[in-house]
């Protein structure tokens, strides 16, 4: 694909983000692949940063095996996150600014290193500073929640909104492979989950989304915050939601959502 035809398809993903208005997934007139979707996303990212946003880390997305296995892909996908997106626990978000928001439990780990591929899970445990609870407000911006893969990641993996919780853990300090977790709205039991279902291992998906970036030539920055992806199936948001996950060791994290 041209640069300037992923520039015109960066635009469009961009402008429907930014006013919230849903447009057709654009490979129903333009077919991409992964490798034009990645050069769409980050020049639609290009674009938030030259508007001020300042790049704070990276999310992973569709990292359980189930799923990527009934999809037919072998990978997950990527994100990039902003100063934009960042939200502390119990901070509000507004349908208004959103097309169809869902919400899922993540953990977040707190880079304290450079961290480069190709790497292994035991070795980017040294890079990592700490570990956090989080929340993931994802929000598709096409038409009628109809999109393929690579509309997907030309959309930046739905990324909108993301909430750290309170309670900061060194790595050291805690094992991350099977931590229990129960997402609520409304003080209701939505999903129950594990931060196994991660990749089948948090790490594991650290060191593939490092792994990921090495094919292209980037790295995972000290100082970034990494989602390493959902552990439970994403669910719905509506106006006047209060939503919670309590995660092993980790805390508790809220937030409410408003009109």
């Amino acid at each position: 694909m041209e640069n300037d035809q992923i520039q015109v398809l960066a635009e469009r993903v961009d402008s429907a983000a930014k006013t919230v208005t849903p447009i057709e997934m654009l490979t129903a007139t333009t077919p991409f692949d992964f490798a034009d979707a990645y050069k769409i996303q980050r020049a639609s990212m290009a674009r938030r940063f030259e508007r001020g946003e300042k790049k704070v880390g990276m999310k992973m997305g569709l990292t359980s095996i189930a799923k990527m296995e009934q999809m037919g892909v072998h990978d997950p996908i990527y994100g990039h996150l902003s100063d934009e997106m960042k939200r502390e626990s119990g901070a509000t978000i507004f349908m208004s600014e959103h097309c169809h928001p869902r919400v899922e439990p993540e953990i977040a780990f707190i880079m304290k290193h450079d961290l480069r591929g190709p790497t292994t899970a035991a070795e980017c445990v040294s890079a990592i500073e700490s570990v956090v609870g989080a929340l993931e407000v994802i929000d598709s911006r096409y038409e009628n929640f109809k999109f393929t893969l690579p509309d997907v990641v030309a959309d930046n993996a739905s990324s909108t909104r993301f909430f750290l919780g309170d309670k900061v853990i060194p790595i050291s300090d805690i094992d991350v492979s099977n931590l229990g977790m129960v997402l609520k709205i409304n003080g209701e039991v939505k999903e129950t989950g594990s931060s196994a279902a991660i990749f089948e291992h948090p790490l594991k998906s650290l060191a593939k989304l490092a792994n990921m970036l090495a094919e292209v030539g980037e790295i995972i920055h000290a100082g970034d915050i990494v989602l390493a992806g959902g552990a439970t199936k994403a669910v719905h948001l509506a106006d006047g939601d209060f939503a919670e996950v309590e995660i092993e060791e980790l805390g508790s994290v809220s937030l409410f959502v408003k009109e």
